[in-house]
């Protein structure tokens, strides 16, 4: 990529160029008019020329003309520097914008999480929570920053008795926010830039306005009613009257106010300050229970992150309340167990990961935030090699078997949404962040003051009067108390091999988050399949109840169609697994360094370095409307 500065790739808010094509009626000037005539058929035949860089979306509709929205750069790129992988292209250059600036790893992923938060404000924002893990290179520490949401001091586990509802959707449903603080920590500890310049180019997206992407126009329109029924949300989706759609653009001015004041005067602004306070003031407007107190009482925790050796490699993640890294670690020490790495090949490598999903599933639900509950027994047991080889033994090849053989006690957690991406700078420190409101725009409420986007993290716990689709009991472990947080899926991960950085992946998709991870980790690191091809492979997902396979058959944002094939199908059908197609699938980020030929970085590889330099490559997920970029 070409040098850039603060101003050129920020001119249009978020290097999204409107191309519009005008009609001219009259017969002036023919020689000009031929001339646009030409102009137009270049870019026409280069644009066909370059379709893998250049990708348009037609957008038509409520317009006087069509108009095409430009994303610059392909679903993979590769850098000897650095990279960042978000599900949005703007984003992912703004943090290779602080890489050039000098910028840590951190820094990328502060500026890149506050873009997420502004450009796709339906999966996160600093109104909601995030995990991060984070690698330093120079000391090969890995730590786990937990800025996960937390349940208000007045929460109580019986809340939502009269009204199970509110948990979901409302002010009431809003647990304590925690990115804005997990994201400062982060940046005292690695942070190279000035916190101020972090926010800068947030700060001008949400001010002068960013183009809304087709994945944030399909949804607003699917959540078109929740967002008139609340006055924030519609002054800044709906600002007309009308439904924001894709190719127009969007203003959120008072969440720019908020960047601007969080900007100068740090955390303290939100957790202690004038933000803070009409934040406050709004939810309690709309029947929440936040208070000041909670605002001031949130902390952070910092830990080294969890490892789990699989295969050959070092996996690094969250710790509970995370249910991603032990879930990981389960389904592959099954596979593992088969003493093969061809036991996860192809169609009947398929169905035993099947079978290995559910099974963790039905695990993963005697997890909690470990401040609160003792999950020791259950921890060891994902993490033990002998007890996947004790479930390896129940899967049988030539069947699949009804829900209650997999000893399933709890309700599932059924959380959604979320944002991820990945980051490897020049050193090779790296990060991988997902981040989240939860529920598609969060609580449905946004705070007209602040323009915060309220999450409905309480949605994530357990309540005892709640009877979910599955009909089973909730999950004592995950009940509401007081400052405790909620079980997660999320799932960011460093992957390391021989002490060498290998990889950095996560995904959005709540529930599906653990599968879509599993299946690109294998489609890459086990069966050998390059980065790209590993995430745009279809995938297959399970909830353990109901008992169904449900298989990716959809078209994608860039228009490439993903479906399992028919043999496959036919194959699982066989084995007596009941299927149904699935037009959804998480997103997965994912950067992989290749561990062969390293190359020459001055004096940074050589005698006395310990630290691996390869070839980068960053792949952010078709199946959102998500590029990477390289440094």
């Amino acid at each position: 990529m070409g040098r850039q500065n603060m101003e050129a790739p920020l001119l249009d808010s978020d290097h999204v160029h409107l191309l519009v094509a005008n009609e001219k009626k009259g017969n002036k000037n023919w020689n000009r008019a031929l001339r646009f005539f030409f102009v137009l058929l270049t870019f026409s035949i280069v644009g066909l020329i370059f379709r893998d860089n250049w990708s348009y979306l037609v957008v038509k509709g409520g317009y006087k003309y069509d108009e095409r929205i430009q994303v610059r750069g392909p679903d993979c790129v590769e850098s000897e520097q650095g990279v960042v992988a978000a599900d949005d292209g703007r984003c992912s250059e703004i943090g290779v914008l602080m890489l050039k600036k000098g910028g840590h790893a951190v820094d990328a992923a502060v500026a890149t999480a506050l873009c997420v938060g502004v450009v796709n404000p339906m999966s996160s924002g600093i109104g909601g929570g995030a995990f991060m893990i984070v690698r330093s290179s120079s000391t090969s520490q890995t730590q786990a920053f937990d800025s996960r949401e937390t349940a208000p001091l007045a929460a109580s586990q019986d809340m939502y008795m009269n009204d199970i509802k509110a948990k979901y959707r409302g002010a009431l449903s809003m647990g304590v926010p925690g990115e804005i603080a997990g994201l400062h920590e982060a940046w005292l500890r690695y942070g190279r830039l000035t916190w101020r310049t972090l926010f800068e180019p947030a700060i001008k997206l949400a001010k002068e306005g960013f183009v809304v992407a087709p994945y944030l126009g399909l949804s607003i329109a699917s959540n078109g009613r929740m967002i008139m029924n609340d006055p924030g949300l519609r002054q800044v989706f709906a600002p007309k009257g009308k439904l924001l759609q894709a190719g127009e653009k969007c203003y959120n001015v008072e969440l720019a106010q908020s960047l601007e004041v969080v900007a100068e005067q740090g955390p303290d602004a939100l957790y202690n300050g004038t933000i803070g306070e009409k934040l406050v003031e709004d939810v309690k407007q709309g029947g929440g229970i936040l208070t000041m107190e909670d605002l001031r009482n949130y902390k952070v925790e910092v830990t080294d992150a969890m490892v789990a050796n699989v295969m050959d490699y070092t996996i690094y993640g969250m710790p509970p309340p995370s249910s991603g890294t032990l879930g990981l670690s389960l389904v592959m020490n099954i596979l593992g167990s088969y003493g093969s790495a061809d036991a996860a090949k192809g169609d009947l490598g398929l169905h035993r990961l099947i079978e290995a999903l559910k099974h963790m599933f039905a695990e993963r639900m005697n997890l909690g935030d470990p401040d609160f509950v003792d999950i020791t027994k259950y921890t060891s047991e994902m993490l033990s090699i002998s007890y996947a080889k004790q479930i390896q033994q129940k899967i049988l090849d030539n069947t699949t078997f009804p829900a209650d053989y997999y000893l399933y006690r709890w309700s599932q957690l059924r959380d959604h949404g979320t944002s991820h991406f990945c980051v490897v700078d020049a050193d090779r420190n790296a990060v991988s962040m997902t981040t989240t409101v939860n529920y598609p725009f969060g609580a449905g409420v946004l705070s007209p003051s602040t323009g915060i986007v309220v999450n409905n993290e309480m949605g994530d716990f357990s309540a005892p009067t709640e009877i979910s689709p599955d009909m089973l009991p909730p999950a004592p472990a995950n009940f509401i108390r007081p400052k405790k947080r909620p079980l997660s899926s999320m799932t960011p991960l460093i992957i390391t091999k021989d002490n060498q950085l290998a990889g950095v992946i996560g995904g959005s998709g709540g529930m599906s988050i653990i599968p879509a991870v599993i299946q690109v980790f294998l489609n890459h690191f086990l069966l050998g399949t390059e980065p790209l091809a590993a995430v745009q492979h279809p995938r297959i997902y399970h909830k353990l109840i109901p008992n169904v396979v449900s298989y990716e058959n959809w078209t994608v944002i860039d228009g490439e169609h993903i479906e399992l094939a028919e043999e496959t199908k036919t194959f699982l059908a066989e084995k007596g697994h009941q299927l149904q197609a699935k037009s959804s699938g998480a997103i997965v980020q994912f950067v992989v360094q290749t561990l062969q030929n390293p190359i020459e970085m001055g004096r940074k590889y050589g005698k006395g370095s310990n630290i691996y330099y390869g070839t980068l490559t960053a792949v952010s997920d078709p199946r959102k409307d998500g590029k990477p970029a390289a440094l």
